[in-house]
């Protein structure tokens, strides 16, 4: 029987993925400063959040696969140190078009977080795999959450760049630890050439229905996550509210129950509850666009509908991973690849519509969009609970 992933190293894969993931999300509560410093419109300036998950969308389908073929422990702190140079380029960035370019890049490499699941998924005992991975998906939203917090607080006191600055420093702390821990005897991987390896990602897509399924959810259930985070920091910015993006950034500390979501979705999802848990999830996402919706009468609606979304969105998306990562072992960085590759299609869609539709509507047309996204999850998943 395989020994136990200890309790410190799943929470150091825990740290490790969120502060990787995080590098995504600094840039949430900054929009309205980036767009003043480099002369982006309001409408156009999603696109530096847009950017970022196109990169991580071609991250997660050029080097996330390669956790199946390469040495694990190389690829994961290569990755990490090539991203404390990409966290350095946004931090520099002179101009609009250098911004963009680098938070491409930020993406691109902050894929390293999939690699990190999937292996922690490998490591563990069959029975525990979804414990480990919902203790390892915690990490993930606590790094989301504190992302927005920090960034703004840096942001307040010492500008926006000095968010990238300090991120790339505690990568530079992760990976020395990393570096101490991972195993580092591995044997090689998948000897596939590499075109076939990143071919069979669609072959995993057509021999799967579940992952099918599951993969179709989470475009879903993220777009409808970044049409309430992306535009967010507009009306809390703008008057009546004019809050600071300090006071912004505190708003990701009330997603923190989505943490729970995450651990106590992976148990029950070692229990064989996977499908009822999704079923929730996704009706408790779709109620919280009503709360949402109150933002421009109440803050507490809002900080209600962040505490629900988060909950929901992290209790599915970890009931849909420990499922699909029970479909084939050999091929685990695969199919997070297959999988992760619909989550950052919807997040690209969700934050490009979302500036877009609080341009033209106001924040009711993006909960009306919101609420018509996750009407849909719920509705697919309905349909097909009996498939799995």
């Amino acid at each position: 029987m395989r020994a136990p992933l200890s309790r410190g190293v799943t929470l150091l894969f825990a740290v490790a993925c969120g502060l990787a993931v995080a590098n995504a999300y600094y840039a949430q509560p900054l929009l309205d400063t980036m767009a003043a410093q480099f002369g982006i419109s309001r409408a156009a300036i999603g696109l530096v959040i847009t950017i970022t998950q196109i990169g991580y969308g071609l991250g997660l389908l050029l080097l996330v696969p390669l956790g199946d073929r390469l040495n694990r422990r190389r690829l994961i702190l290569g990755q990490s140190l090539l991203s404390i140079v990409a966290l350095l380029g946004v931090a520099l960035a002179p101009n609009g078009m250098v911004l963009l370019i680098a938070m491409g890049c930020v993406g691109l490499l902050a894929v390293v977080t999939q690699i990190l699941v999937a292996y922690a998924a490998t490591l563990a005992r069959p029975e525990e795999s979804g414990a480990v991975v919902g203790t390892v998906t915690s990490g993930i939203i606590i790094g989301i959450l504190l992302a927005r917090t920090v960034s703004g607080t840096l942001a307040d006191l010492f500008g926006w760049r000095s968010v990238y600055l300090a991120s790339a420093a505690a990568t530079l702390m992760v990976v020395i630890a990393l570096a101490r821990v991972l195993p580092s005897g591995e044997a090689r991987g998948s000897a596939i050439p590499y075109p076939r390896l990143i071919a069979s990602l669609f072959t995993l897509l057509r021999e799967e229905p579940l992952l099918r399924r599951r993969a179709f959810l989470a475009l879903l259930i993220f777009a409808a996550m970044t049409l309430l985070w992306t535009p967010m920091v507009l009306p809390l910015s703008a008057p009546p509210f004019s809050l600071s993006h300090t006071q912004v950034g505190l708003f990701g500390l009330a997603g923190a129950m989505g943490a729970v979501g995450a651990s106590s979705a992976g148990r029950l999802a070692d229990r064989g509850h996977a499908q009822k848990v999704t079923g929730a999830a996704l009706l408790t996402m779709l109620l919280s666009w009503l709360a949402v919706a109150l933002l421009p009468v109440s803050l507490w609606g809002l900080i209600v509908g962040v505490i629900t979304m988060d909950f929901g969105l992290q209790a599915a998306h970890v009931a849909n991973q420990s499922l699909i990562y029970r479909l084939r072992p050999e091929a685990r960085s695969r199919l997070a690849a297959a999988y992760m590759i619909f989550y950052s299609i919807g997040s690209a869609m969700g934050s490009m519509l979302s500036t877009i539709l609080y341009a033209g509507f106001g924040w009711s047309g993006v909960c009306t969009a919101g609420a018509l996204v996750s009407t849909l999850a719920l509705a697919f998943w309905w349909a097909t609970r009996h498939d799995g």
